[in-house]
């Protein structure tokens, strides 16, 4: 993840024209000038005060000069010197919190709660918001049942965190009797109740191997597919992750050169890179930001990503986020993602 840059010689007086700056870029979209800044009332510099630090700025790599236009727009640098140490959060309006909050702790799914919560992450930011599945580790076997269907086929209801249902067919090499049936679910529940599904995956390919070893083909075949179950892990990495809102990003300019657009929906439609990013800042305590390259992966170095960490029982067990361009609100996406977060974490104690 980011580290926050080293503390720069940069003095008060260009610390806070770089402040404004990336505050006007922020609102407006267009390089902003000296003139501009000397206007605004909350500042008390010449234009040509505020033009030389402007070029110091520059000189700095915090600020770029577009071929097209005489004004100054923010480089990556600069807004990671801006949010590191400049940037004044904003509070939410604490009637907006309630209502989400009042959402969350409606009779939802585990799985319905993480897929409102990233609903609210991009209508509230008009980004993407993005989140992760809570990981294997997090996840505790509670219950299986196998119900025999035509065609040598099987259903597997597995029961997870002691209220959620996974209904799974499976092509098996032959018909099994009820009887057969009951033998592998009670065998897999008692062996396995209580433990977390990485844990079960671990301990199956070791023991199932032994117990077959003891076991008629005939029940050997039924153990077989017990194990073949718990040890396939049906949330890939397209599957676990999130995303709502891509369209959202659509609607700002400096994303919405068509090859640029294609390889973030690209991004999207894999999630390979985003589940990584998230996975490497899963033990980071708050938000955290990433700014243009600091993304890596595939993401385009026009974007930054929110995100911050969620909890269950006092556990992290996932990230959520948002992607959108690097000119973005950060004083008031900060808020949003740690809000959410929280509250989000909270609403999952109570499952």
């Amino acid at each position: 993840m980011p580290t926050k840059q080293e503390t720069l010689p940069i003095p008060e007086r260009a610390q806070q024209i770089l402040r404004l700056l990336i505050e006007e870029y922020i609102r407006s979209g267009q390089p902003v000038g000296s003139r501009t800044l000397s206007q605004m009332g909350s500042i008390s510099f010449s234009s040509a005060t505020i033009r030389n630090v402007m070029g110091d700025l520059e000189d700095m790599g915090f600020l770029t000069s577009p071929h097209t236009s005489a004004g100054r727009i923010p480089t990556a640098q600069g807004y990671r010197f801006f949010v590191d140490k400049l940037v004044r959060v904003s509070a939410l309006d604490t009637s907006e919190i309630k209502r989400f909050q009042a959402n969350l702790e409606a009779n939802l799914t585990p799985e319905e709660l993480l897929k409102t919560a990233s609903n609210y992450l991009s209508q509230m930011t008009h980004m993407a918001g993005i989140i992760t599945i809570p990981r294997q580790n997090a996840v505790i076997f509670d219950h299986i049942e196998f119900i025999a269907l035509s065609d040598q086929r099987v259903l597997v209801v597995l029961i997870t965190n002691d209220r959620e249902v996974q209904n799974r067919i499976i092509k098996v090499d032959r018909d099994f009797s009820r009887a057969e049936l009951e033998y592998a679910a009670n065998y897999v529940n008692r062996e396995y109740v209580g433990m977390d599904l990485t844990s079960v995956r671990d301990k199956a390919k070791t023991e199932l191997e032994s117990a077959r070893a003891d076991m008629h083909d005939q029940m050997s075949a039924v153990i077989d597919m017990a194990g073949h179950v718990l040890m396939t892990d049906d949330n890939t990495e397209k599957d676990a992750v999130i995303v709502e809102g891509q369209t959202n990003l659509m609607t700002f300019e400096e994303l919405s050169d068509v090859e640029l657009l294609k390889k973030l929906f690209d991004t999207f439609n894999q999630k390979r890179d985003i589940l990584h990013l998230l996975e490497n800042c899963i033990a980071a305590e708050g938000v955290s930001i990433f700014i243009g390259q600091e993304t890596g992966h595939q993401i385009p170095d026009e974007c930054s990503i929110v995100t911050a960490p969620y909890n269950s029982d006092g556990n992290v067990i996932g990230m959520l986020g948002v992607i959108g361009p690097t000119r973005m609100a950060y004083d008031r996406i900060i808020p949003i993602v740690d809000v959410t977060s929280k509250l989000l974490g909270a609403a999952l104690n109570f499952k």
